[in-house]
């Protein structure tokens, strides 16, 4: 699952990316609203973090521009500011939770998780494909009943997949979508994880669900 975090101290971004990839999202930073609103407005992201003190557009901005393009995608807002009048200034910008300054890490995970939750339409629910179903909500995969499980790296190669039944991804996709945009190793680790996440979900089962197309991606077909 990819997130955006638009947040101007280095050292707090940082912190929340490590965070947050540890336990399997993929996230991309901000540093300046504008840079962020950019972001968000190119990229199908499940959550934005958004800090409100940042240069360029403040985080009110960047959230309300969102909103009068009809963006809805989840904000979760972050402030050093900690009054009811700041926190109401957010909300009516069509922020969905605010978060003030300091906060604990782990409370930060459970709203940003609560408002994944919340989201409703906009985060699908559950991803199926024949018997092969994924729940990006409580993060579990399986074939029928049995459930099948899988490392944070796996999960996020399958449900990008899955978005995107019937469709050729191209192995950049993959990588932009599951290790980000600025990932400058070696592309065959796609491949690799192709490979394992086939080993879990296929090779127990007697299934091909995940189409190699030479020269152009992976492919999940609808009728697996």
């Amino acid at each position: 699952m990819r997130v955006l975090v638009i947040e101007d101290e280095v050292r707090i971004a940082a912190s929340l990316r490590r965070g947050l990839s540890a336990v399997g999202y993929t996230v991309d930073v901000a540093h300046d609203g504008i840079t962020g609103l950019h972001l968000a407005r190119e990229n199908p992201y499940a959550a934005v973090l958004l800090d409100i003190m940042l240069p360029g557009l403040n985080g009110y901005q960047v959230c309300s521009r969102l909103r009068a393009e009809s963006n809805d995608v989840p904000v979760l807002m972050l402030t050093a500011k900690n009054g009811e009048y700041d926190e109401a200034e957010g909300l009516d910008t069509g922020a969905d939770d605010y978060l003030a300054k300091p906060f604990s890490y782990v409370v930060l995970e459970a709203r940003l998780r609560a408002l994944l939750r919340r989201g409703g339409a906009r985060v699908r629910t559950l991803l199926e494909c024949g018997d092969l179903w994924l729940d990006p909500a409580r993060r579990k995969c399986g074939r029928g009943p049995v459930e099948i499980p899988l490392t944070p790296k796996e999960f996020a190669v399958l449900h990008c997949l899955l978005l995107r039944l019937d469709e050729v991804v191209p192995t950049l996709d993959l990588l932009d979508e599951v290790w980000s945009a600025d990932f400058t190793g070696d592309p065959n680790i796609v491949h690799v994880y192709i490979r394992a996440v086939r080993k879990k979900i296929d090779e127990p089962f007697g299934t091909e669900t995940i189409e190699t197309v030479r020269g152009a991606g992976y492919r999940v077909v609808g009728r697996a």
